[in-house]
């Protein structure tokens, strides 16, 4: 059983930065791609970043080029640097170990952790 512990939130106004960190255990961190969701009220979560052992990351439209998602091994910790935010993006934010399915789509392998509240001002 993996373990996810997300923390950095909090609230910003209008294009200000956070930089969000999410610490798994319980698995061989550097063998696991990590992906960054989000959930707004009365919204699905969704995937906004993702980033594979080699580092080859990828992101949501929504996000492309605010957001940067790496990751340290030696610290089994995945990190969401995110830029310029937008009221739009105020959510809970969480992290998941994931894996690729045939169709390219990523799936989140691991209960979810508590998430970290985002809070975005106008």
């Amino acid at each position: 059983q993996v373990q996810l512990v997300e923390s950095g939130g909090g609230l910003v106004q209008a294009g200000g930065s956070l930089r969000l960190s999410c610490v798994a255990s319980g698995s061989i961190f550097s063998s696991d791609a990590m992906g960054w969701y989000r959930q707004a009220p009365g919204k699905q979560r969704e995937l906004l970043a993702t980033i594979t052992t080699g580092g080859s990351t990828a992101y949501a439209d929504s996000v492309k080029g605010r957001f940067t998602i790496s990751r340290d091994n030696a610290k089994n910790t995945v990190y969401l640097q995110m830029n310029d935010l937008k009221p739009d993006d105020t959510a809970v934010f969480y992290c998941n170990v994931v894996g690729l399915l045939y169709d390219g789509s990523w799936l989140p392998k691991w209960s979810w952790g508590q998430g970290t509240q985002v809070t975005v001002s106008s």
